[in-house]
């Protein structure tokens, strides 16, 4: 308890001499022009000191240490904004430091080749540098938006088009969505639903007329998902569309928590909201990570959209958003020119001075995708539509946006260039381990006292903007893994943007009986993973043991193949796709409910998971029903009551019930109090489980290793 009180007084200390400074510093005339070019030549002296001050490698060790300790101890004692900015300052300080000594230093080559490598790998940790500056400015002061409440007289509230676009998915992924949106709470005569069936298929248009809602369907699939849409805006009226991918249910809630912000605010275009996926992606599957690591979209609607919303940015993702007409039709409708049709129309409407914004509560909740091949192709999609937008209509130039929205768009896409500067750190240490080659020229001890302070701070920075929403390192996986296959259509995109066609994500469906590797995705790894793993074992005999180089230049490219073979030893194993037998994604959630048997009596019990064609219960102690059995179950939301009929197909205490041949009136029912309550999605978010950076190394490290038993796993499966 006295501990606990001294460093309660410690804190309060601290604080109020944060309190005093920022009082003190409130005093100044900061509007002053003459003042600003003061400080800021000042400033700019006193930084390019700091910067370019000459230290041996033993006082610059030191020196990085200090900063290590100071930042560390900064980011564990102080969560407010004035740390962050902060520590994300000191990690700058260290990261010119390192670049200043790289360019004045390191580059005086013994050969043609040794220059062509070492200005290759200059070039990729130039760009390291430039995301690492970008992603500060983005992230470094989150705008945190909050929900407007609608007029009371609901006569004023407009009246909203839904779009539900899709083209291969089956019925049963888009029956829920569909159903959902009918259950918006939301006037009757003011929420009009359109199913966009691109598939033209007979049964989707029975469902909507059995539902009572608008099918349109084309001749044609031109211009894939903004053609779709493009043609319903063309077919209906009302003056806001909100847009739902045909598996993103949205909760009841959505209009209500999102429509205000409208009335507020009469330029603004476009409210976006989270994707939040109930389903794990393929690494978080087959790494068996999932709700342990925060996914990789989990940072973007995290932490870098509210970055975004601070300078009028937030992008418009394609779902789960609501837009108005106006300026939307103002721009011609969505965005044909490029695969990542979204993107690009709001930079078009941001151009055109309308303001976006971004609500962090997760009011919809859809799939991910469920199979790596799926999520490559996704993902290639992707980048290779942000180097179109880059190429053809590049946020640098053109009129109508402000310089932190042309930061902010520009970040997106160069986000996307990783590709040929991530093989190229795969591949850099090889040159000296396997050919001699001297692509660094600098002592080793030297580049460890400035790469080592240099790479730390940025793990500390950024593992206080982002604790919340990424484990440290874990972006890694998602960059390695997918490096070599955005490389070739980004380079392409910028070359000639109009090749390529637009690859629908299919979701839902798929399942798989057994584990199985696939080889198809695997094997670019596969070939990097055995380069490492040769290159290491030929340095440390040629190196190390016979003596043939320098040791501490050996032991510094040895360590650095070792971190290349952890990541690429994930990456290979998140290659091995886990079966999956059902073919609807259970989500884990408890909720209250209630079994009456034939004889009268009731047993309350609980959800364990639910899904669209059934839901696990949770008996008390002691109960206990036989597979087989048919029961009428209760599930609660608050007072309501929503009674459905299932089977048992797993019996006991934990039982495993599934819906056959769901009526539409069942399946009203179960949409009603599972997916579509308001409480579903927004308790998980933001609450991940938090890891220090050297945490989050040895997690990684124990899915990273290489061993043989996992060797033998992979040569017992089926390759695709």
């Amino acid at each position: 308890m006295n501990s606990l009180s001294t460093m309660k007084q410690e804190n309060s200390k601290n604080n109020s001499l944060i309190d005093n400074l920022s009082s003190q510093l409130s005093i100044i005339n900061w509007s002053n022009p003459l003042i600003r070019i003061v400080l800021l030549g000042i400033s700019s002296i006193l930084l390019y000191i700091v910067i370019s001050f000459p230290l041996d490698y033993k006082m610059q060790f030191i020196f990085g240490v200090a900063f290590i300790i100071l930042s560390s101890y900064i980011s564990r004692k102080f969560d407010n904004r004035f740390a962050v900015l902060l520590v994300i300052f000191m990690s700058f300080i260290m990261t010119m430091r390192y670049f200043y000594w790289r360019f004045t230093t390191t580059l005086e080559f013994e050969s043609s080749l040794e220059a062509v490598l070492g200005y290759l790998l200059l070039s990729a940790e130039l760009y390291g540098l430039v995301i690492m500056l970008l992603g500060y400015f983005q992230n470094s002061w989150p705008y945190k938006r909050e929900s407007v409440p609608l007029p009371s007289d609901e006569n004023l509230w407009p009246h909203v088009d839904i779009f539900v676009p899709t083209y291969n998915e089956p019925l049963s992924i888009v029956k829920i969505t569909i159903v959902a949106a009918k259950l918006i709470d939301w006037p009757e005569d003011k929420l009009h639903i359109y199913l966009l069936d691109d598939g033209n298929r007979p049964e989707f248009k029975k469902f909507a007329s059995e539902l009572g809602v608008n099918y349109i369907a084309r001749k044609d699939n031109r211009h894939a998902k903004a053609g779709n849409l493009n043609n319903a805006l063309k077919e209906s009226k009302s003056e806001f569309v909100a847009i739902f991918d045909c598996d993103h249910i949205p909760c009841r809630s959505f209009l209500q928590m999102t429509m205000g912000l409208f009335f507020k605010d009469n330029k603004l275009a476009i409210v976006q909201t989270p994707h939040y996926f109930f389903s794990p992606d393929p690494i978080e599957r087959n790494l068996k990570v999932h709700r342990e690591v925060p996914n990789e979209g989990e940072l973007f609607y995290g932490i870098v959209q509210e970055g975004n919303d601070l300078w009028n940015a937030s992008f418009f993702c394609g779902s789960c958003a609501v837009l108005k007409r106006k300026p939307l039709e103002e721009v011609g409708g969505v965005a044909v020119e490029t695969v990542t049709e979204d993107a690009h129309t709001a930079l078009k409407i941001s151009r055109l001075g309308y303001n976006l914004s971004y609500l962090a509560i997760p009011l919809a909740a859809g799939l991910a995708t469920d199979s790596l091949f799926a999520h490559v192709n996704q993902r290639i999609r992707w980048a290779r539509g942000m180097a179109q937008i880059f190429r053809i209509d590049n946020p640098f130039f053109g009129k109508g946006l402000k310089f932190g929205q042309r930061i902010c768009y520009s970040t997106a896409m160069v986000g996307f260039f990783y590709g040929v500067p991530r093989v190229l750190f795969l591949l850099a240490p090889l040159a000296y381990l396997l050919a001699g080659l001297q692509i660094y020229q600098a002592f080793a001890l030297t580049v460890f006292s400035f790469a080592i302070p240099h790479v730390v701070m940025s793990q500390i920075a950024g593992h206080k903007v982002q604790a919340q929403f990424r484990h440290s390192f874990w972006g890694e996986i998602y960059d390695t893994l997918l490096s070599p296959y955005v490389l070739l259509p980004v380079l392409v995109a910028l070359i000639n943007p109009k090749l390529g066609s637009f690859n629908v994500t299919k979701k839902g469906g798929q399942t798989s009986a057994n584990d199985y590797f696939d080889l198809r995705i695997a094997t670019p790894i596969i070939i990097l993973l055995g380069l490492n793993i040769f290159g290491l074992f030929y340095g440390t005999i040629h190196k190390i043991v016979l003596e043939n180089g320098d040791l501490y230049t050996s032991l510094l490219n040895l360590v650095w193949v070792v971190f290349n073979i952890i990541i690429l030893g994930a990456c290979v194993f998140v290659a091995l796709e886990a079966r999956e037998l059902r073919s609807t994604p259970r989500v884990q959630m408890t909720l209250p409910a209630a079994i009456y048997l034939p004889n009268g009596k009731t047993i309350f019990c609980s959800t364990t998971n639910f899904s669209s064609n059934g839901f696990g219960l949770l008996l008390p102690e002691g109960c206990n029903i036989p597979a087989g059995s048919t029961l009428s179950v209760g599930i609660f939301r608050g007072k309501e009551e929503s009674i459905i009929t299932a089977k048992v197909k797993k019996g006991g205490n934990e039982l495993g019930l599934e819906i056959e041949k769901i009526s539409q009136e069942d399946l009203i029912k179960l949409v009603n109090v599972t997916f579509s309550r308001a409480d579903n999605w927004a308790k998980d978010w933001g609450n991940n489980r938090r890891a220090s950076p050297l945490a989050s190394l040895k997690e990684l490290m124990g899915h990273g290793v290489v061993s043989p038993k996992k060797l033998l796993n992979l040569r017992n499966l089926n390759k695709i």
